[in-house]
């Protein structure tokens, strides 16, 4: 049968719901994977489609036998493709050795033996010849659990109603990304950054040294656009990332004149970083950054300014890359 194309709901930005209100909502675990909806026609085949709307089974053929899983009942699910790491937590980095494999069949099989994704199945928007759009989250969860499309690449995560405080404390304890909450009663609002599913994430902060920054441009001309940040670990300076959000015009144009007085010809990152046009300067301003997560090179993700730290030396900023990064 032809099956309607529903593009994903989305989730806002924002903080766990009032006290008062925590029974009223659902909390689940915040994922780091590629965002797919899934069509099962019932045949026995599946497609994978990102949130772009681009087909992308081709990218992840260990969960072809999911379109088996419904047996002959066609469905519209709602999911996110992972790869896990060593110890069990999603990683975007490996994932992204996956993602870029939509045409190359033959390496994408090759690859699922070495970093094999996993699925997970967390709304059913579509079952047989009915829309579940208008339903309530919590009847389509009941749903989908009830199909339980269980096997060795896919699954349905775990949700649970009320103590949305307790829930976020554990992600954190568990260096997860973060956390979903969603409203009971809310229907599936189909491309929509709906206000009933909030995302929390889960971010970190470091001190860093700042070592170079890159030219802004248009509005930004003649300002830095983005500055380039490293931790001191094992005797060196390890380049960690670049930043280029955070700042008021006032606090860039301040950072500016820092720049330009500490300019040095020699790069003071060790190695030095493949970072074209960068403008390098005496590792003497120290900054703290909030991230979310890092790289298995330790590299910061989604990094953001939050001050300059004039009370600390380069010296005395902590770092906290893993040991076998230093």
């Amino acid at each position: 049968m032809s099956l309607p194309l529903i593009p994903p709901m989305l989730a806002t930005p924002g903080t766990l719901p009032p006290a008062a209100q925590d029974a009223r909502w659902a909390y689940e675990t915040k994922q780091d994977g590629q965002r797919v909806v899934v069509y099962l026609p019932g045949d026995g085949s599946l497609v994978l489609r990102a949130r772009s709307g681009d087909i992308v089974t081709a990218a992840y053929p260990e969960l072809g036998p999911l379109g088996r899983s419904l047996g002959a009942t066609p469905a519209v699910l709602d999911g996110e493709v992972l790869a896990l790491d060593e110890e069990g937590r999603a990683d975007f980095q490996l994932l992204q050795s996956r993602m870029g494999l939509v045409h190359a069949a033959g390496r994408a099989a090759r690859r699922a033996t070495e970093v094999p994704v996993h699925l997970v199945l967390f709304d059913v928007m579509h079952l047989g010849q009915r829309s579940l759009l208008k339903l309530p989250y919590i009847r389509r969860r009941a749903v989908l659990e009830e199909l339980g499309p269980a096997g060795p690449h896919w699954s349905i995560p775990g949700a649970l109603v009320g103590h949305g405080e307790q829930a976020l404390r554990a992600t954190r304890e568990h260096g997860l990304e973060g956390l979903v909450c969603k409203r009971l009663d809310s229907v599936y609002e189909p491309g929509v950054r709906s206000r009933a599913w909030i995302k929390i994430r889960n971010m970190r902060s470091a001190d860093v040294v700042v070592g170079g920054w890159l030219p802004g441009k248009g509005r930004l001309t003649g300002l830095p656009g983005a500055v380039l940040v490293g931790q001191r670990a094992a005797g060196r300076l390890r380049y960690v990332g670049g930043v280029g959000t955070g700042w008021s015009d006032a606090e860039r144009t301040e950072l500016a004149a820092l720049l330009r007085a500490a300019e040095t010809d020699v790069c003071p990152f060790d190695p030095v970083p493949p970072v074209a046009g960068a403008h390098w300067v005496l590792p003497r301003l120290v900054g703290e950054v909030r991230y979310s997560t890092r790289t298995r090179a330790g590299m910061l993700r989604q990094p953001s300014w939050l001050r300059l730290r004039p009370d600390l030396t380069p010296e005395e900023s902590a770092a906290d890359l893993p040991d076998d990064l230093a």
